[in-house]
């Protein structure tokens, strides 16, 4: 008996499960106008990651908080409490969203770059404008653009210290240099696997 009748001896009986139709997957965060027209010109350009409109504001008060899977709580709670070492600061009082996007994009990109770990961003509380309307425009942007950043591993509004919920700690993932320099120190004074 062949493979294929040996199999179907075996299916025999056996009825396929229904699956339901594929739907189509819909985009969360919606496309800048940069992106838009960058789209429409079929610029080769590649297009910025962070949106600059469209991002609902944050009340002063709330506290960001993000993690990405696999980070430990430990960490993470140190994090939260402001216990790192602070390496590099961004203000970004009175800029516009989009003065914003590009510092803070470059400030990640280049704290990223020279093997940073911790950061801090001052977005502020949007208190100029409290007796309008209670919220923080920029802040919003921050949340969605650290979010959408791959080398951002976790952020928590930071302690009062620090600027309380009008600044953000950020926590970079490590740089292959840092994973080796604690490879190394862990594995000092051990015995190498070969010995």
């Amino acid at each position: 008996m062949h493979d294929d009748e040996l199999f179907q001896e075996q299916m025999a009986g056996v009825t396929p499960l229904q699956r339901e139709p594929r739907a189509r997957l819909k985009r969360d965060t919606p496309i800048s106008t940069e992106a838009r027209r960058a789209a429409a010109q079929g610029s080769p350009k590649p297009v910025h990651p962070l949106v600059d409109e469209g991002v609902e504001p944050l009340d002063a008060w709330f506290v960001l908080d993000f993690k990405r899977p696999g980070i430990q709580n430990g960490v993470y709670r140190k994090l939260r409490q402001g216990r790192y070492e602070i390496e590099a600061r961004l203000d970004l009082h009175r800029m516009t969203v989009r003065e914003a996007r590009e510092e803070a994009a470059a400030f990640i990109a280049e704290a990223s770059q020279l093997g940073l770990r911790t950061v801090l961003i001052l977005h502020g509380k949007g208190q100029r404008q409290s007796e309008v309307r209670e919220t923080a425009v920029l802040k919003g942007y921050v949340n969605q653009w650290l979010q959408a950043l791959d080398t951002v591993q976790a952020f928590h509004s930071a302690q009062a210290v620090h600027g309380g919920t009008g600044a953000v700690y950020v926590l970079l993932r490590k740089s292959v240099e840092k994973k080796r320099e604690n490879r190394e120190r862990f594995l000092k004074g051990r015995l190498a696997p070969d010995a």
